[in-house]
């Protein structure tokens, strides 16, 4: 009797064995309950019904019955991503910051009892910090400091300043000079720079645009918004790279031009804001390319040479580096363009921000030069600039579908 239950048994387990085995069940096995992806159900199960021999019945938007061999059909529930697009940009940018406060750029000496030092630099300032209250009162520009300064009765003043993300107090010793009073210190609440609009989201006006933070220009401290405004430039000429010494494009604002948008947010990966949309030449949105979709080989750039003329020119996506969280040197490119490298050397300042195209996709955006190799330089991937604009890239449901 033990002998035949383990007969019977062993006949079961063969039997299982040889079904798991089998062509049909494997391909049934494989299908899936659920699928998340950017393809409609007719565009997925069409491959789908090639690669893994299935036969497919009663689509639906949101389902589909699938079917593999004689065994009965399984429904499979469809969640489509929508397809992200994004107007690509290439044309040339001016940007005018204004800082949240003041910041200290520099020191300057008083002498006072026979030696020479600045009351500001003594007292535990650094270049960099930004000036956001001076006795209990909020500080917008320059004249706000000018007239807490004169207007100050006692010999000191106290100032609250923002280095990083810590806000410090300190008390500043003011010096008598040429009947004002100075506390030693250079400041600026202002910057500007030219670069290149990477993409506008046509739907919300959200854009983004150069590639990399603005900079103050003594402190190298990145500008921390209060406002800014983004103006439309005009490229007048071109000061050629080469290896060594990066080129630059000379470019013209019109002084009583409307702004194109504002500008909210300046990080690591550029400017970000919003843009009026009859302030531009608009073409057709155009698909995003995520960063595993950036493959190795052709694509172009977008960008100005001349006047306001947006030109694509061929580059080589040499390296795309894999990337699980946003970082600025996401792909290493050369360019490839004759033309491009006869009038600029290559990649030079003001280049910033040029969209790159891969397939019909938006992929990256132009960031940095190589200084030791003028042709090639690096870029980031589009979605992490989109992500910084605030547009949804629908990163859960692309994990939850690659998952």
């Amino acid at each position: 009797m033990d002998w035949g239950r383990k007969a019977a048994g062993l006949f079961l387990l063969a039997l299982f064995a040889a079904l798991l085995m089998n062509d049909t069940v494997q391909s049934y096995l494989k299908i899936p309950n659920q699928i998340t992806t950017f393809e409609t159900a007719a565009e997925y199960f069409k491959k789908a019904e090639k690669d893994e021999d299935w036969k497919v019945t009663d689509i639906t938007p949101s389902s589909a019955a699938v079917k593999a061999g004689m065994l009965p059909a399984k429904r499979t529930e469809i969640n489509k991503i929508p397809e992200l697009r994004v107007i690509p940009g290439g044309q040339s940018i001016g940007v005018k910051l204004q800082s949240k406060g003041v910041m200290i750029i520099g020191f300057h000496d008083i002498l006072s009892d026979g030696r020479r030092y600045s009351p500001a630099e003594e007292a535990g300032l650094e270049a960099g910090d930004q000036i956001i209250e001076m006795d209990g009162e909020e500080i917008k520009d320059l004249e706000d400091v000018v007239k807490m300064v004169d207007n100050k009765e006692k010999n000191e003043i106290k100032v609250k300043v923002r280095r990083k993300q810590k806000v410090i107090e300190k008390k500043i010793p003011l010096h008598s000079e040429k009947d004002k009073k100075v506390m030693g210190a250079y400041i600026r609440n202002a910057a500007s720079g030219i670069g290149t609009l990477s993409f506008y989201e046509p739907d919300e006006g959200k854009f983004g645009a150069l590639g990399h933070v603005i900079a103050d220009a003594d402190t190298k401290k990145p500008i921390s918004v209060d406002n800014g405004k983004v103006m439309k430039s005009s490229v007048t000429s071109i000061e050629r790279g080469s290896d060594g010494k990066p080129g630059e494009k000379q470019a013209s604002l019109s002084r009583d031009q409307e702004p194109l948008g504002n500008v909210t947010k300046n990080t690591s990966f550029g400017v970000f804001g919003t843009l009026s949309p009859d302030k531009l030449n608009e073409r057709e949105p155009m698909p995003v390319a995520f960063a595993d979709e950036v493959k190795t080989g052709p694509a172009k750039i977008l960008t100005v040479l001349e006047g306001e003329k947006v030109e694509a020119f061929d580059i080589e996506i040499v390296q795309s580096m894999p990337q699980m969280k946003a970082a600025s040197k996401g792909m290493v490119i050369k360019v490839k363009d004759d033309e491009l490298m006869e009038k600029t050397g290559g990649i030079i300042q003001g280049m910033s921000g040029s969209p790159i195209i891969q397939n019909g996709k938006i992929a990256g955006a132009v960031t940095h030069v190589f200084v030791n190799d003028s042709s090639s330089g690096y870029a980031c991937h589009i979605e992490w600039m989109l992500e910084e604009a605030g547009i949804d890239t629908f990163q859960e449901q692309r994990n939850n579908a690659a998952s």
